[in-house]
């Protein structure tokens, strides 16, 4: 890994260059600039876009060009399937503010886009009057199945977490949407979703009752639960790391979740893209400490996990010579979707659909993986794996899922996700972790119309909401 001690001897040069007149004053522009974008400030890369950087934040936009929807809002989650889900949503609503601030769209379309968004997230049907379902159309609004058909299936507590986290993102940037954002979530009934020790569940449709189930895995559970964080709900139980054990991969020591899927029918694979997304947005920091360096993370437990994963794939390049950026991702066809895993089921380096059937063939070098490491860890490494995904593009479509590992060949699957992932990695290459407290225009963030609506007892209650809930008894017991 890099270090930042040259840089710190280079800053005490300047600083004394500073102290003289002429010449050297004139010459030390540049200087402060690689100081500005070197580690001593940020984690990973930082600094204005290249020419060719540029070129693939325009590429990444096209798919939401091309697979937007004016009557929703909504954009596709695959190309030309008119499907989404809140999780694919969010993903929509990074790719949207990247474009803006890259300068990919004028300001007045991202007010078009975002408030026709905003209009539909207001007004859309939800899971039994109380959540937003796990499966829309594109086209037309409504609750749908898997298959696209209309029904109400349920809802999941993993998506709406990440929406949670970029209706706050864009709150922050942009207060003067704050108040319709606010009232999205005003709409959401919490009761099922978190309870008062901070678990999350799932919920779905069985005899047309709700069936609630825990949701989460190690990596997204804690990164969803930030989402929650943000508007006010205690998490405790979904940002414990527990229960977990640690298997050994070229003498790197992994965390992995311990609980046995034969009784939660559940896998719990190692991914990078949680804690990929959790560095870029959040630069491994706990929600309420914001302030500061990004080459500092007050979520040290989280920080170190990511490390490791990524120095992990770095090893299994050093010591096998395979190019590695694992993570979860669609594939053409059955089983649609596979866990593409550092450690999964036992083994290392394991490739499992939902059921736990091997896929080994569905091995990738993930796009999205790959863009999400090179923005965080600025390295030799990270520098040869860009190279090996930069090709991976139709400039009339966007960016493939990825690079088969087996055979070199490109998996040509274009997904909002790996679109979203790019566009985000760059945007955090020129302005830093996403979410902060303080917007573009000045305004510091609050939730002041949710505040007033909550604390006021003649508006409707009910809905679970933070100054609604009694508190853990678990906490009160001990």
């Amino acid at each position: 890994m890099k270090k930042c001690v040259p840089i710190l001897l280079l800053l005490v040069v300047w600083i004394q260059l500073f102290s003289g007149c002429g010449v050297a004053v004139r010459g030390i522009g540049k200087g402060f600039t690689a100081i500005k974008n070197s580690c001593l400030f940020h984690q990973g890369r930082h600094g204005e876009l290249s020419k060719e950087e540029k070129k693939w934040a325009k590429i990444a936009w096209i798919y939401f060009e091309n697979n937007y929807n004016p009557k929703t809002g909504l954009v596709n989650s695959v190309d030309m399937y008119p499907s989404t889900t809140m999780w694919h949503t969010a993903d929509y609503l990074a790719a949207l503010m990247a474009a803006r601030e890259l300068e990919l769209i004028k300001p007045c379309e991202f007010d078009e886009r975002l408030s026709t968004l905003l209009d539909f997230l207001n007004t859309m049907d939800l899971f039994f009057g109380k959540l937003p379902n796990k499966v829309y159309n594109t086209q037309t609004g409504k609750m749908v199945d898997y298959g696209n058909q209309p029904q109400e299936i349920g809802w999941s507590a993993l998506d709406i977490g990440r929406l949670l986290i970029w209706l706050a993102i864009i709150k922050c940037h942009y207060p003067i949407y704050a108040e319709y954002i606010d009232k999205v979530v005003l709409r959401w009934n919490f009761c099922d979703l978190i309870d008062n020790c901070g678990t999350l569940y799932g919920g779905i449709k069985v005899h047309n009752k709700i069936q609630l189930y825990q949701e989460g895995r190690m990596g997204y559970e804690e990164y969803a639960a930030k989402g929650f964080q943000l508007w006010g709900f205690n998490t405790t139980r979904a940002s414990r790391i527990d229960p977990f054990e640690k298997v050994k991969i070229y003498d790197i020591e992994i965390p992995y979740d311990s609980r046995d899927p034969r009784k939660t029918g559940t896998y719990s694979p190692v991914l990078s893209m949680g804690f990929l997304l959790d560095g870029l947005e959040f630069n491994w920091d706990r929600t309420e400490d914001q302030a500061g360096l990004d080459s500092h993370h007050s979520d040290p437990i989280t920080a170190g996990i990511a490390e490791r994963i990524y120095l992990v794939q770095e090893a299994r390049y050093r010591r096998e010579n395979i190019f590695t950026a694992r993570t979860d991702h669609q594939v053409s066809g059955p089983p649609y979707f596979v866990y593409d895993s550092i450690f999964a089921a036992g083994y290392p380096w394991n490739v499992i659909s939902d059921s736990g059937e091997y896929h080994e063939e569905q091995a990738l070098v993930s796009t999205r993986a790959a863009f999400g490491m090179w923005g965080l860890w600025k390295t030799d490494y990270t520098d040869c794996l860009i190279k090996v995904v930069e090709c991976l593009n139709d400039p009339t479509k966007g960016w493939y899922e990825g690079r088969r590992e087996k055979t070199g060949g490109y998996m040509k699957t274009v997904t909002g996700g790996t679109n979203s992932a790019v566009l985000e990695t760059l945007l955090y290459k020129v302005k830093g972790k996403l979410l902060s407290n303080r917007g573009s225009s000045g305004c510091k963030c609050d939730n002041e119309y949710i505040k007033l609506w909550t604390t006021d007892p003649f508006r409707e209650q009910g809905k679970c909401f933070p100054l609604e809930r009694k508190g853990c008894l678990e906490q009160i017991s001990k």
